[in-house]
């Protein structure tokens, strides 16, 4: 029984598909291109080919005419006929602009723009005719078979369609005068190309996806090449160093969410910031839901006068809590008597009424064991030892 793990069942990763793409391997839908330049030729045509068609005419009646200057001199004749071409290529020359440009935009639509050297360096491997069987006779040769085929008879069947509604008018135009004939193959024509370009956009609808579908089936992984790719990425500096970041981020923000359920930010007040909860009914301590220095308190600061939440200003304390707590802990004991007094005046300022003393604001005491300097440096080493 084969190992399931070396089957490629596993989507491409963004950094395969990125080498893939540095090679020259891109999804690409040849039907897509070919179905915009036919609509943007036949929309041109149906724009202005009434112009055309009149023009088209003096033309061909202008080029049958000469003069008897003309007829005298034969050295005349080419450039007679090269002033015509020029015309014509004039009368043409929209028509060729419009769709250089469409196919040029059409052409990026599926797999962007991109030039890599990759793809047009010469490849041995190309020679092999081993390899060459294999395009021959693979079933992405068979796919583009029978894309072909049914290609080819979607617009046989509707040229046949076309051809036999319309047998009468062909028939007809042999006995007609130039420019009725023109005007009335004009219109022959664009019905015939309008329909056709139909048939082609059904194609290029059902091309575009499978293509997409089969590029993305022939760079898939297995299961031991992720993980290889996965070891390799995570070995690298910058790999590390951005997933770290990253973490930060994640955890700064889910953080920051918390800030709006605190109870009180106690401050430095510019220095330090920190978000406490306390639950009266339970019997825990007051836990630390948010803490930042600098930058990080100045958005916890911002977050906490958006929800309402009371500030306290204490310097010791907040320097206390922010280093000696972690994130979503519990307060060490030792500042239980500093913090109580804050969370009670904080619950206090809540319940003030008219004609009703507010509590005095406290002055928490900071035990010399928890005293730090901005630096998280103890400012009494020697009695934190004692």
């Amino acid at each position: 029984m084969s190992d399931s793990g070396s089957e490629p069942t596993e989507e491409p990763t963004a950094r395969r598909l990125k080498r893939a793409r540095d090679e020259g391997q891109v999804a690409r839908s040849t039907e897509l291109p070919a179905a915009a330049v036919m609509i943007a030729a036949v929309m041109t045509i149906l724009m202005v080919g009434g112009v055309w068609a009149t023009r088209l005419s003096d033309m061909l009646v202008k080029s049958f005419t000469f003069d008897r200057k003309t007829l005298d001199t034969p050295s005349l004749l080419p450039a007679t006929f090269a002033s015509q071409l020029l015309e014509a290529l004039l009368l043409v020359l929209p028509l060729m602009a419009v769709t250089a440009v469409v196919a040029i935009l059409a052409s990026g639509v599926t797999g962007g723009y991109h030039f890599s050297m990759s793809s047009v360096a010469p490849q041995f491997s190309k020679l092999s005719p081993a390899e060459g069987f294999k395009r021959m006779f693979g079933s992405r040769a068979a796919v583009e078979l029978l894309k072909s085929l049914g290609k080819f008879t979607l617009v046989a069947g509707v040229l046949w369609v076309l051809v036999e509604r319309h047998m009468t008018e062909l028939i007809h135009l042999g006995s007609m005068q130039l420019q009725p004939a023109l005007a009335s193959a004009g219109a022959l024509i664009t019905q015939a190309a309008l329909w056709l370009t139909l048939s082609l956009v059904l194609i290029a609808l059902i091309d575009a996806p499978y293509q997409k579908w089969s590029y993305i089936k022939r760079l898939r992984m297995t299961k031991q090449e992720i993980k290889d790719e996965m070891k390799d990425m995570e070995g690298r500096p910058e790999v590390k160093q951005q997933i770290r970041r990253r973490q930060r981020e994640m955890a700064n923000n889910r953080m920051m969410q918390k800030v709006k359920d605190a109870d009180v930010v106690i401050t430095n007040p510019e220095h330090f910031a920190i978000a406490l909860s306390y639950d009266p009914t339970a019997d825990g301590a007051p836990i630390l839901l948010a803490k930042g220095a600098d930058h990080m308190a100045a958005l916890i600061r911002e977050e906490a006068k958006k929800h309402g939440v009371e500030m306290f200003a204490s310097p010791q304390l907040a320097r206390a809590l922010f280093f000696t707590t972690d994130v979503d802990k519990s307060i060490p004991e030792a500042l239980y008597h500093a913090v109580a007094p804050v969370i009670a005046y904080v619950f206090s300022l809540a319940q003030v009424r008219p004609g009703v003393e507010p509590m005095a604001r406290p002055q928490p005491k900071i035990p010399p064991s928890m005293r730090f300097n901005a630096k998280g440096e103890l400012e009494n080493p020697a009695e934190r030892k004692a």
